[in-house]
């Protein structure tokens, strides 16, 4: 969906501002205040501007202040992770490529079930591990048997130019259920950021 105007002009007003309540921006903008409080709720959804402070100012509802997120007020981490990416695999042959992902897979795993753990108790235990990595996962029974899907990827910002992290999600999956994965890719239409692959489990 393309940013209207408004919000533009709201974002524009927090890059130089830093910091403004939906009244501020009301009266900048020469809207209403709830017109505006309606572009900050949904610039919020989206994750571009994000509740800095809240505190009362006489009587009434707490005055919110907002502030741009970190991601358009220049975080630069994923520029970062996407140098260190390049720098340590660039180098490798895909085998050993492969091995360097699933090493960092099993850093990423945690400890695992008991080896006579049931699947079932496994599947909730790899959904669990994932969630708090921040997969949003969830498993569902399956034609051929269960299977793992993941919400928003987590590397959204540099999985484009390194597609081989979907490697490293196959890899910790098979750790964390101690079964062989098969990537598919989804046949649904998925939302922009979504994981497009779900995870057979073999």
């Amino acid at each position: 969906m393309t940013m209207t105007t408004a919000r533009q002009k709201v974002l524009a007003y927090l890059k130089k501002n830093r910091l403004a309540s939906a009244q501020e921006i009301a009266r900048a903008l020469h809207v209403t205040p709830a017109n505006a409080r309606h572009h900050l709720r949904i610039l919020a959804a989206d994750g571009r501007v994000t509740v800095v402070s809240a505190g009362g100012e006489g009587r009434g509802r707490p005055v919110k202040h907002y502030g741009l997120s970190a991601a358009l007020a220049g975080d630069q981490l994923p520029a970062l992770l996407g140098a260190v990416l390049d720098e340590w695999l660039g180098g490798l042959s895909p085998s050993k490529r492969e091995q360097a992902l699933r090493s960092l897979a099993e850093r990423m795993g945690g400890t695992l079930q008991s080896e006579s753990a049931p699947l079932m108790r496994r599947l909730a235990s790899a959904v669990e591990r994932l969630n708090q990595l921040h997969y949003q996962a969830r498993w569902e029974a399956g034609a051929e048997g269960p299977r793992i899907l993941l919400g928003p990827c987590p590397y959204a910002k540099v999985i484009a130019a390194h597609l081989e992290l979907c490697t490293m999600d196959t890899a910790l999956l098979e750790i964390l259920l101690e079964r062989p994965i098969l990537q598919v890719q989804r046949n649904e239409t998925t939302m922009q950021g979504l994981c497009p692959f779900l995870f057979q489990i073999g």
